[in-house]
C-alpha cells in the first residue's frame, strides 16, 4: 500500500485519503440536514435569523441530536420564529414567555444573558462575524485568537451570570471548543453542497479548527490521525494539522465524514 509523506509528523495512506474523501462527500449532502441541529437555521434566510438560530442550535448540541433539534425549534417558536427581531425589540412580557424555557443544564438565566448579547451586539453591528474576527490577527493559521476574543467579548456585559460561562468554551479554558467551532464551520465553509451556509467573508475556511467530541476523537485515534489523550483544544488542532495535510483549504470538510463514522455508522 503506498503512502503519501506530507510532512516529518504525519503519513497517511493513499486508502486513508480516499476514505476520508468519500465519507465526507456521501455525508455533506442536503438530505442530511433534516437529522441535524444545522437544520434549524436552514429554516431561516436573513444573515442574523440565521445566526442567532445556528449560535442557539450549536451551543444545544450535545446529547441525542433529535432533542437538540426539538428544543431549538421550540425557542426558536417562543421567538415568534424571528429571533432577530426578538432579540434587539422584545418586551418584558415577550421575555417572560421564555421562563420555562430550558435544556439539560441551560436555562433561564443563560438565556437571558444570550439575548442581552445578541441585543447588545447587533445594536452595532449587522453580523455576528464581526465578534469572532476582530479578534484574529494577520497571519493567524486558525480561529484560535478569535474564539479566545469572542469569549472575553460576550462576558463583557456588566453584571453576566458566573453560570453562564459553562456554555461558552474557549482555547484560553482549554477546551476542545466542539461547539464553538461546529457553528464557525457553519457560517464559513461554502461548496455546491448547500449544507454550510457560507455566509461570512473574513475568516477562511483554512483557518477553521475541527469540531472534536468524543466520538470525532475516538474515530481519528483509529486513523491514528490524533495521538493526544486528551480531547482537549490542543487535540483538536493536532487532528486539525493532520487534516491539512490532506487538504490545507478546507480541512474541516472532514468533519462530514468523522462526525458520520463515529455517530451514524458506530465505527
Amino acid at each position: 500500500m503506498t503512502s503519501i509523506r506530507q510532512s516529518d509528523n504525519f503519513v497517511y495512506t493513499e486508502q486513508l485519503y480516499d476514505f476520508l474523501e468519500k465519507k465526507a462527500k456521501e455525508y455533506n449532502q442536503a438530505a442530511f440536514i433534516k437529522d441535524d441541529p444545522i437544520a434549524v437555521p436552514h429554516l431561516f434566510s436573513a444573515k442574523a435569523d440565521i445566526e442567532i438560530a445556528g449560535f442557539f442550535a450549536a451551543i444545544f448540541s450535545w446529547g441525542q441530536r433529535p432533542v437538540i433539534i426539538s428544543k431549538t425549534k421550540e425557542l426558536m417558536q417562543r421567538m415568534d420564529n424571528r429571533p432577530y427581531d426578538f432579540c434587539l425589540n422584545h418586551s418584558d412580557q415577550d421575555l417572560k414567555n421564555l421562563l420555562s424555557f430550558k435544556h439539560r443544564t441551560f436555562n433561564t438565566t443563560d438565556l437571558l444573558y444570550f439575548i442581552s448579547f445578541f441585543k447588545h451586539h447587533y445594536q452595532t453591528h449587522s453580523s455576528l462575524e464581526a465578534a469572532f474576527s476582530k479578534g484574529m490577527k494577520n497571519g493567524d493559521a486558525d480561529t484560535g485568537n478569535g474564539i479566545n476574543a469572542f469569549c472575553d467579548y460576550f462576558f463583557s456585559l456588566p453584571d453576566y451570570p458566573s453560570r453562564t460561562c459553562k456554555h461558552i468554551a474557549s482555547p484560553a479554558k482549554h477546551s476542545c471548543c466542539k461547539r464553538i467551532n461546529m457553528f464557525l464551520r457553519w457560517m464559513v465553509r461554502k461548496d455546491r453542497k448547500g449544507v454550510d451556509f457560507g455566509i461570512w467573508k473574513t475568516i477562511k475556511p483554512s483557518q477553521l479548527v475541527i469540531p472534536v467530541d468524543l466520538h470525532v476523537a475516538r474515530v481519528a485515534r483509529k486513523f491514528d490521525l490524533l495521538r493526544r489523550e486528551q480531547t482537549d483544544w490542543l487535540a483538536a488542532m493536532e487532528l486539525t494539522s493532520a487534516l491539512k495535510e490532506m487538504d490545507p483549504e478546507d480541512p474541516v470538510k472532514y468533519d462530514f465524514a468523522l462526525f458520520a463514522l463515529g455517530i451514524i455508522e458506530k465505527y
